[in-house]
Parts: structure tokens; C-alpha cells; sequence
């Protein structure tokens, strides 16, 4: 198969593409999807086999505005409008009640769906063309850092799939907010592109889930994208140190190896000038942080580094996403720099 790469004004091919049973990656603002038509079992499937995707880690509907909610979950709670009304089209989203119409392999095989409004004009050009939802998990290759770039799709994916639409670099570099609405409090499953602290100005109280934390065990089923497998991770071996900036700096000086790899705040860059390093930005700046965290994390792929040592935002505001994605990709190993011991989570 050779994959096309089409302008972002081409909604129409990319959305016939989608109508026949085909995938084509689609931007967003926060990372790259890989799309298929989300009410047609065989080309969602599709998506699982280009990823190489666990069949129980379910894909969230992606659709045109929150009008759409009601073709494609019941029992919708007057939260989920306000919340749309407040957030929608961005980074949110919503676990709802889904309807029949959405299949099982849509869902993971639950009784509930992820639904979110993508805020880049291109895509809401495409799912309004095609008339249908679009199921679209991140871009890459499964357990790999996420695509922010055309450019990173057609790393992954060329060759695998019909078409890669560019809409240039993305501009929030984080996935979306997953806030679960089917419990009370709502519960937060993943920390995304919408910092906690403004859904909370909206909900009220929200409940942090365990696998923003720790990896699920065995046996337990993820109720959204990116709770029980090890993602985002480079070929190398992550470790995250977190804590204080330059306890955390110091830290990794004292144990990093030759050959080894740093990802640092921008303040920190010179003390590694020894190391293959790629900067997150400053430690001020945690919207710059989720916009390079993605990148980062791709660049030591094409370097022969043995480990690679992340220093580690603190998790308020957008801080709580890129500490998240970090971990993820280490296998949940941090360090407490603060403390100085290790541990395994």
C-alpha cells in the first residue's frame, strides 16, 4: 500500500477514504489520530492491526459538536453539556453511556465510549464531510511516543495505511483529558491537554484514577486509551527523577552512565554538555513542556544512546500530563530526587 499524504484542505478525499472502509491519520491539537470510520467493526479493526494494538484498550469517537452526543450515548447527564459547552472543540474527553450503534471493538467490549470535539478545522472539515464519527487513537505504532507531526505519522505508518493528512505541527503536544461521567464524583482516567484545576471549575470535585499513577494489574480491563500498557516509550530505558529541579539535575549527574541521554529543563542543558541531551523547555513553562515532551522522547530513537534520565515537571496544571506521558514511558521507574531513594510504582 503506498500512503498518500494529503493537504489539510482535502477533506474530501480523506473523508471518502474514511467512507470506504480506509484509515487516514488526521491532525488535531494534540497529537495526530489515526482514524477510521468508528461505527464499522472491519475498519476499526483495521486501526489494531497498524498499531499493533491490544484489542482491550479501547478508541475514543471522535465528532462534529456535542449535538452528535445523543446519536452515540445514552443517559447523556446535563454535565456533559456544559462541560462541551465550556471546552468543546479542545482537549476533553467525555466517557459516556454508549449506544448499541457503537461496536464492541469501538469500545474494548464495554458499555461505555469516549467521545471528544478535536479543535483543528481540518479534521472537524473531514468528520462533517464524512458524516460519521471518527474512532482515532494516537498515530504511532502501539507503546511508542505519540506523532505531533506528519512527519512522525509517516515514521510509523507508511506503507500501513491510505492516507496521511498534514496539518502541520501540533499545537498542544498532549493527548486529550479523559473524565469519566458515568460515576459520581467524575473521575479523572487521564490527564491531558486540559488541566485538572479548569475541570474542576465546572464539576466540582473529581476523583484521580489509579492508573494515572501505576500501570493496571493483570486482568484489569482499561476503561479509556493509555491505562494498562506501558506507553509512549523509546527504545531505550527511561528513568524519571522528580522533585526539585536541581535536586533532580544533581541527581542525574551522579548516576547517568557514558553514552547516556537527557531529557531537561532548558535552565539545566549546560550541565549535560557531556550527554546526548533534548531540552522540554523551561521549567517555567509547562504548555512548551507538553508541546516538546512527545518530541523528546522520539529523538533517542535515532540516536544510540543506552538510557535515557528524564527530569520531571511538578503535576499541577499542564504539568500533571507531561509528568504522566514521562512515567509512562519509564514504566512507572521514578526517583524522588527529595528523597534520594528509588522506587518502583
Amino acid at each position: 500500500m503506498k500512503t498518500k499524504l494529503l493537504r489539510a484542505a482535502d477533506s474530501a478525499a480523506a473523508a471518502e477514504i474514511l467512507r470506504a472502509g480506509g484509515l487516514v491519520a488526521i491532525p488535531t491539537e494534540t497529537v495526530y489520530g489515526l482514524g477510521a470510520n468508528g461505527l464499522d467493526a472491519a475498519a476499526v479493526e483495521k486501526i489494531f492491526a497498524a498499531k499493533g494494538r491490544p484489542q482491550d484498550n479501547p478508541l475514543i469517537l471522535h465528532v462534529k459538536d456535542a449535538s452528535w452526543l445523543a446519536r452515540y450515548c445514552e443517559d447523556v447527564p446535563p454535565l456533559a453539556y456544559a462541560l462541551a459547552e465550556r471546552f468543546w472543540p479542545g482537549p476533553l474527553t467525555m466517557i459516556l453511556r454508549r449506544r448499541e450503534i457503537v461496536p464492541d471493538v469501538t469500545t474494548g467490549g464495554l458499555d461505555t465510549v469516549g467521545v471528544r470535539c478535536p479543535a483543528h478545522p481540518a479534521t472537524l472539515a473531514i468528520i462533517a464531510a464524512a458524516d460519521l464519527p471518527v474512532a482515532a487513537p494516537s498515530a504511532n505504532t502501539s507503546g511508542r511516543p505519540s506523532c505531533t507531526t506528519a512527519a512522525d505519522v509517516m515514521e510509523d505508518m507508511d506503507g500501513k495505511i491510505e492516507a496521511v493528512v498534514d496539518g502541520g505541527p501540533c499545537r498542544v503536544g498532549v493527548e486529550s483529558t479523559i473524565l469519566d461521567l458515568t460515576v459520581q464524583p467524575p473521575r479523572l482516567l487521564r490527564p491531558g491537554g486540559l488541566p485538572l484545576e479548569e475541570l474542576e471549575q465546572v464539576c466540582g470535585a473529581v476523583e484521580i484514577d489509579k492508573a494515572v499513577v501505576a500501570l493496571l494489574k493483570p486482568g484489569e480491563h482499561p476503561k479509556a486509551p493509555g491505562m494498562k500498557y506501558r506507553h509512549y516509550a523509546p527504545k531505550a530505558p527511561v528513568t524519571v527523577v522528580t522533585g526539585d529541579a536541581d535536586c533532580a539535575a544533581e541527581y542525574i549527574l551522579d548516576h547517568i552512565a557514558p553514552g547516556g541521554g537527557v531529557i531537561c529543563f532548558d535552565e539545566f542543558a549546560p550541565l549535560f554538555a557531556h550527554y546526548t541531551v533534548e531540552r522540554l523547555g523551561s521549567v517555567f513553562d509547562k504548555a512548551e513542556q507538553a508541546r516538546r515532551v512527545f518530541d523528546a522522547l522520539r529523538f533517542f530513537d535515532h540516536t544510540g544512546v543506552s538510557e535515557i534520565w528524564a527530569q520531571c515537571p511538578d503535576e499541577t496544571g499542564l504539568g500533571r500530563a507531561v509528568a504522566n506521558r514521562l512515567k509512562k514511558a519509564a514504566g512507572f521507574h521514578v526517583i524522588d530526587a527529595d528523597r534520594r531513594d528509588e522506587k518502583l510504582c
